[in-house]
């Protein structure tokens, strides 16, 4: 008897399950890096702070409002104009405010992340689909991996935000105050400070949008998976075509995902934000949802696209490379 032909190699061999892990924290920490002043123009976009600091005061000592135009198209030129007034009013270093709590957020994130749905697919798709991967396999790991994502690292994220939001906070607690401004510290001042002033519940302010938000890791996974299929090459041997292809698949569909589920990226950005004047505005999330929409109009939960977009395209590309990379070495 002759013996059967080798299975034909395939351009993504099993990986064991420390590599998706290893693989996945890799690529979250180079996207970050490359895209960080990105996230800090978006935060500031999202939070309501931001617009307390557009207040000047007039020659008879009235205060107003400056209108902003608020459609999408205007938002990627004030993204422009945000990082340059960082850059100009704050120094280089504000462009990369929040990068500590991102990278020790990112990193177990998304290795988190990457090892709770490369694991799962292959664990559903055994136990429950005869061992083939598909599209509801797909989307069942992807949820799974982001409840268990955003449940461990919520309060990282909370943090990054307060970190991201301090110039801002800080301007707008001295323009209704004689008294200098306070120092601003780090990230352990910013830990300490959550916990004196809302206790541990306030590390876990956003939870409830961030598991609305695993509709995006799921719609992203599931389209990432099929695309790759259509441009995985046939024979197996790994061109470069096939690793534009992958890059493109990674691009597309975050940026499908994004504009479908985005405005819980503003609403879990509300929920984070710091007490003002000791207060809590936004405290749940539908109160949040409606309070926006009464207070600043539907549009307003699109704050921020614009800065988001232009660093989540480029890290999901970053992202998704450095993993098929490292699982493919």
């Amino acid at each position: 008897m002759s013996t059967p032909p080798p299975p034909p190699k395939t351009g993504l061999l099993p990986a064991k399950s420390w590599q998706h892990f290893v693989a996945g924290g890799a690529g979250g920490l180079c996207g970050a890096i490359v895209t960080s002043p990105f996230d800090v123009v978006k935060t500031r976009l999202q939070s309501s702070l931001f617009k307390h600091t557009a207040v000047s005061l007039a020659g008879n000592g009235s205060v107003v409002i400056p209108q902003r135009p608020n459609n999408i198209l205007y938002h990627f030129v004030e993204t422009g104009h945000i990082l340059r007034d960082i850059y100009r009013e704050e120094s280089p270093r504000a462009l990369f405010k929040g990068l500590g709590p991102t990278l020790v957020g990112v990193v177990p994130a998304r290795s988190i992340n990457f090892w709770a749905y490369g694991n799962g697919k292959q664990i559903i798709a055994h136990q429950f689909n005869n061992g083939h991967e598909n599209t509801w396999v797909h989307l069942s790991a992807a949820a799974v991996a982001g409840i268990i994502t955003g449940s461990a690292t919520n309060p990282i994220w909370v943090v990054k935000t307060r970190l991201q939001l301090e110039h801002h906070d800080q301007q707008h607690q001295t323009s209704s105050s004689s008294s200098k401004p306070k120092v601003i510290g780090g990230s352990w001042h910013t830990i300490k400070k959550i916990f004196r002033e809302e206790g541990p519940k306030g590390f876990y302010k956003g939870l409830s949008a961030s598991y609305l938000g695993v509709a995006e890791g799921t719609i992203q996974w599931t389209l990432y998976e099929r695309l790759k299929k259509l441009t995985k090459d046939p024979e197996g041997k790994g061109g470069a075509m096939e690793w534009v292809g992958m890059l493109a698949s990674a691009g597309t569909a975050k940026s499908v995902a994004t504009l479908i589920t985005y405005p819980h990226e503003v609403i879990r950005t509300r929920l984070r934000q710091p007490l003002v004047n000791g207060k809590v505005k936004y405290k749940g999330l539908v109160q949040t949802l409606r309070l926006v929409i009464a207070e600043e109009g539907a549009a307003s939960l699109y704050g921020g696209l614009s800065a988001h977009m232009m660093r989540v395209i480029p890290n999901a590309a970053v992202m998704f490379f450095v993993y098929e990379s490292i699982l493919r070495l």
